[in-house]
């Protein structure tokens, strides 16, 4: 079990502390009275779910015994209103290597079960392109 603690101070500025004594300031958007100048709630929730796919892939990326150093995510958030949520996030995958087609596949179905990926809404589409780059021989 994990344990957070989030605390409001001025100008819908929030400092979440983890159990380890990690911390994160988001400042909510300039438009409802926040900030503005890092990271807002939904724009973590976009950050989670990156890192998470990444950090899943990466697992079995070794697991296959093939380096995924280097990949990247570009995620674009996509919100709506009334209610306003999160509707759709574009994830576009990028992969400096390219591998066999069996594990392209694996990895890419990998990506698709990661626990934030799993944990979002089903109503907040979650778009996902994959671009693998050059063959490496060993990786």
């Amino acid at each position: 079990m994990t344990e957070v603690s989030v605390e409001l101070k001025e100008k819908l500025t929030c400092i979440c502390r983890s159990q380890e004594g990690d911390v994160i300031e988001t400042h909510g958007p300039v438009g409802y009275g926040g900030i503005g100048e890092k990271f807002n709630p939904t724009d973590l929730v976009a950050a989670s779910l990156g890192s998470c796919i990444l950090t899943i892939m990466g697992v079995y990326g070794g697991q296959l015994g093939v380096s995924l150093e280097g990949t990247t995510i570009k995620l674009v958030k996509e919100m709506q209103d009334k209610p306003r949520r999160i509707k759709k996030v574009l994830i576009e995958i990028t992969c400096p290597r390219s591998f066999e087609p069996k594990i392209t596949e694996q990895l890419e179905k990998a990506a698709l079960h990661c626990p934030v990926h799993l944990s979002l809404h089903p109503e907040i589409e979650q778009e996902i392109l994959f671009t693998w780059g050059a063959p490496v021989a060993n990786c």
